[in-house]
């Protein structure tokens, strides 16, 4: 159970109301989780987010407060956002208990996990949405959809409970070790420059065609060792050029 849970964070994304980020807290010790990361909450820490914990204080003594997305998941091999709106860019979307199993998997695969969970009145807009690999929507009532944020968090996190208590994770093989979030963020910066140097982004929307990139390499869920490699035939390229 702790080999599971180590490897599972959840990012809350700037936090409007302290008392969220307690609630949350409590909600995610209920169910055995302990890695919570803040994206530049609006007012941290609080006596309020302390009160609503109702003794998860541990939790939030250990939670550790980045300035952007990208530092809070660069250690990450998969990333999944939480939604409750349909978008126009079609990313896989799961239900919890489906989200769940691919954590599982993840982690038996020798991963680390992210959940994002956005702001409480707009969630992740599309730009945050396109550093996670999958997405995760609660299937709530249409007719009334409004879902609190702890409320999310503990669904999730029970789903997440279910699954590890069920499972038996085992340790993988290194040279199976999924690339990081950083590693991949290292690879598309390398392959911004050679698009650059060749002219390739000479076009009207150099923007689309990074996310589009970014989306093929979530996609492909590549190895340490296969970035490494596509790190080599880049530099190639650029000495070349």
């Amino acid at each position: 159970m702790s080999f599971f849970t180590s490897n599972i964070e959840f990012v809350l994304v700037e936090t409007s109301h302290p008392g969220n980020i307690g609630a949350a807290a409590r909600a995610m010790k209920t169910m055995g989780l302990n890695q919570l990361r803040l994206v530049t909450p609006k007012v941290y820490p609080s006596a309020e987010a302390t009160a609503r914990a109702a003794g998860a204080d541990d939790i939030l003594a250990g939670a550790s407060v980045t300035d952007s997305i990208r530092s809070a998941i660069g250690e990450s091999t998969l990333v999944l956002g939480t939604t409750a709106r349909e978008r126009s860019e079609k990313w896989p979307i799961h239900a919890p208990r489906a989200a769940a199993q691919l954590v599982m998997k993840e982690i038996e695969n020798g991963g680390k996990v992210s959940i994002l969970f956005g702001r409480e009145r707009s969630g992740l807009d599309n730009q945050e949405l396109a550093s996670c690999h999958q997405l995760i929507r609660i299937p709530v009532n249409p007719d009334y959809s409004s879902l609190n944020l702890a409320a999310a968090v503990q669904v999730i996190a029970y789903e997440l409970r279910l699954i590890s208590q069920s499972e038996n994770l085992q340790d993988t093989d290194k040279e199976s070790e999924l690339a990081s979030m950083g590693d991949q963020d290292a690879l598309l910066e390398q392959l911004d420059h050679v698009m650059q140097e060749t002219g390739y982004l000479e076009l009207d929307h150099p923007g689309l065609v990074r996310f589009h990139l970014r989306r093929l390499l979530l996609r492909a869920v590549p190895t340490s060792k296969e970035i490494k490699m596509l790190h080599g035939i880049l530099r190639a390229i650029r000495k070349h050029l």
